[in-house]
């Protein structure tokens, strides 16, 4: 029987090179793909988003489980795609025109992963059609945004406009230092998150009502 929680006690750790290796035992023993992904790395990640929300652990550690958590679901994605596993849902999520800032967005992007999402990553300096265009094309139920500048906030209005006018059945959310819950409510965003853990809970929150 494979020792699935060995395999999230290792992501906690940000042990790579662990998790690559029970993972690989875990399939060797038949454990289905799909058990690894959510007993293991899920869980795993679930517990570095707590951590890290509650001030316990910092974007560095974060950082080092995130690369864990992708080594694993190297191993594990060609297996899951055989298997027929699905993702929980597609976000696309880039930081909005005129904002270069990529720290948080990379971070949000981990803990998506981490929660079961499909992450489509359209980068930095991200026009509204850019995020419409990519939402188009990858089928995507959530387009979230990240801005660190006071003068691109407003991008994030021009992206739901276009996200409407497009027709899109999305959520949409947005994040970053200066956003705030009072702004989503004003520019028309489904879903506000202060920090990368709290965001996978909203979107995954925003899921289960779409």
């Amino acid at each position: 029987m494979a020792d699935l929680q060995a395999i999230a006690d290792a992501l906690v750790q940000g042990d790579r090179d662990t998790v690559v290796d029970l993972a690989h035992k875990a399939l060797d023993e038949g454990t289905p793909p799909g058990e690894i992904l959510d007993k293991g790395l899920i869980a795993g990640m679930s517990v570095v988003g707590e951590r890290f929300k509650n001030n316990e652990i910092y974007v560095p550690e974060v950082l080092i489980a995130a690369r864990a958590m992708r080594a694993g679901m190297e191993v594990l994605e060609p297996q899951l795609k055989e298997s027929g596993v699905e993702s929980r849902g597609v976000a696309v999520l880039g930081t909005v025109k005129g904002d270069l800032h990529d720290i948080g967005k990379n971070l949000v992007a981990m803990m998506f992963q981490g929660g079961g999402l499909k992450v489509v990553d359209c980068g930095v300096d991200v026009a509204a059609e850019q995020f419409v265009q990519a939402a188009t094309e990858n089928n995507a139920q959530i387009v979230a945004m990240s801005a660190l500048l006071t003068t691109t906030m407003p991008h994030m209005l021009d992206v739901i406009k276009a996200v409407k006018e497009a027709g899109l059945k999305v959520k949409t959310m947005i994040g970053g230092a200066p956003v705030t819950q009072a702004f989503a409510d004003e520019i028309g965003a489904d879903g506000y998150a202060p920090d990368a853990a709290s965001a996978v809970d909203k979107a995954l929150e925003l899921l289960d009502k779409a």
